[in-house]
Formats: structure tokens, C-alpha cells, sequence
């Protein structure tokens, strides 16, 4: 594989799932680790990734205030349009983070009431700058990778609200194996939230649809609405015949 190949699929993966880890890196191109460590480092030095210890992250997460190029931000706009539309006056939200739940608190209606429970200090700043809503950060250990809260403490605070809708990001979401992740705290905080919700909605650009990553979030069956930029009717989405409903 050519240098121009090996960089691109790094890229890709930076794109799709905010963070890439070395090793994983390795075993998928079958390349050295200082061959993907003199990749990573080529790819920083020309503003295209951060690296950080055991891989490198997004620079939508690493520089959040300078608001840099998103990812596939239309597409993101569109999905977060969709969301709204589940969003009721009077409702408790829970919400994760990541760049298309940002995308959606920027369009939360000034004059909105309820309360708006997220594990995003970035998510929670956006909606009580723009509307009226009641926000309450599920605040923890500070994951450096994606800013979002996780450890003991978020999972004891979360253990005592009930919400009417948890909304949900993804990295990985398929019509086998459900959500999945690779990091271990997020896990445990997002199976978490989906148990304190009385409905899931995830939101996902398409490009993650078919991907599995080795940590269950969980099942297809627990996901009420799947979000994702494309029509309904779209032929890729037939796949996930087993979600309630599909926007």
C-alpha cells in the first residue's frame, strides 16, 4: 500500500470515529508501529489529526472554540434537523456528545421548556447560551479524547433521573452486532444512559452504518429511532428493519 493509501485510510477513520488507535492501526494495514507512528506524525505536522498517546484524535474535538472544519457537517445539520423533531415542550433529555449532538444544541428553540441533562460541558454550554431550557452537565472525569464526562461518579448520577429521550451519537452501529465502541468508560456510561431513557434515539452519519468496533453499547432492538442523513426509503437502511423507526 502506498504512503498516499496508508495516510488516506487514516484520515477516513480520523473522520469517522473522532480517534484512532496505533495498534489498530497495525493490524489493519499490516504495516510497523513506527511505520504509523511516522504516518500519524506527518499527518499532524500538516494540520490534519492530533496525536495523542497510543494514537491521535480529531481536531473537531482537540481545538472545540476555534470551530474548525467538521466532518461532514451538512450532513450532521440535516440529521440534527431530523432530531428536533423528536424534541417535545415539557421533555427530559439526556443527551451524549460528539459533533453532530453540537450541531443539534445549536438549533434548540430559544423558548423550549423542560430539563436537558447531558455528559458534554461543549453540548451544555451551546443549549444555555441559546435557549431557556434547564441544563444539567452529568459532570465526571473529563475524557480528553472527545470531551465528554464518564467514570463512577457519572454513572451514580445518572442512576437517579428518568428521562423521556436519550439521545445518543455513535461510532459504530450495525443491523448484527447494534452500537459499539472502543472505549471502555464510554461504554459503561452510555449503557448506562440508555437505561435511564424510556426511548433511544441514535444519530448517525451513514458512512458508520455496517461498522463494528469490540465493545457492545448495545442490542439493534434497544434503539428506538435511527437518525441518519439519508431518505427512509433509502435501500441501505432496509438493513435495520429491526428499529422502531427510521428518519
Amino acid at each position: 500500500m502506498l504512503i498516499e493509501e496508508r495516510q488516506n485510510y487514516i484520515l477516513t477513520q480520523i473522520n469517522l470515529h473522532n480517534k484512532v488507535h496505533t495498534s489498530d492501526l497495525c493490524n489493519e494495514l499490516n504495516v510497523s508501529l513506527d511505520t504509523i507512528r511516522r504516518d500519524l506524525t506527518d499527518l499532524e505536522k500538516i494540520g490534519k489529526l492530533v496525536k495523542v498517546h497510543g494514537g491521535a484524535i480529531s481536531k473537531s474535538f482537540h481545538y472545540p472554540f476555534q470551530q474548525p472544519a467538521v466532518y461532514a457537517q451538512e450532513n450532521k445539520k440535516e440529521i440534527a434537523k431530523k432530531t428536533l423533531e423528536l424534541i417535545e415542550d415539557g421533555m427530559n433529555i439526556l443527551t451524549g456528545g460528539g459533533t453532530i449532538m453540537l450541531e443539534l444544541a445549536r438549533m434548540i428553540p430559544e423558548n423550549l421548556k423542560g430539563t436537558f441533562f447531558t455528559i458534554s460541558p461543549l453540548v451544555a454550554l451551546e443549549v444555555a447560551q441559546r435557549s431557556s431550557i434547564d441544563v444539567i452537565l452529568i459532570s465526571g472525569k473529563l475524557a480528553r479524547n472527545s470531551y465528554i464526562c464518564t467514570g463512577p461518579s457519572v454513572i451514580r448520577q445518572l442512576s437517579e433521573i428518568r428521562v423521556d429521550l436519550c439521545l445518543l451519537g455513535t461510532n459504530s452501529i450495525s443491523s448484527t452486532e447494534g452500537l459499539t465502541d472502543t472505549d471502555w468508560d464510554v461504554v459503561q456510561v452510555k449503557k448506562e444512559m440508555i437505561k435511564r431513557a424510556n426511548k433511544l434515539a441514535v444519530m448517525s452519519i451513514a458512512e458508520k452504518l455496517g461498522a463494528i468496533q469490540n465493545l457492545t453499547v448495545c442490542d439493534l432492538n434497544d434503539v428506538d429511532y435511527l437518525i441518519t442523513e439519508l431518505n427512509p426509503e433509502d435501500p441501505e437502511l432496509s438493513k435495520y428493519s429491526k428499529v422502531n423507526k427510521i428518519k
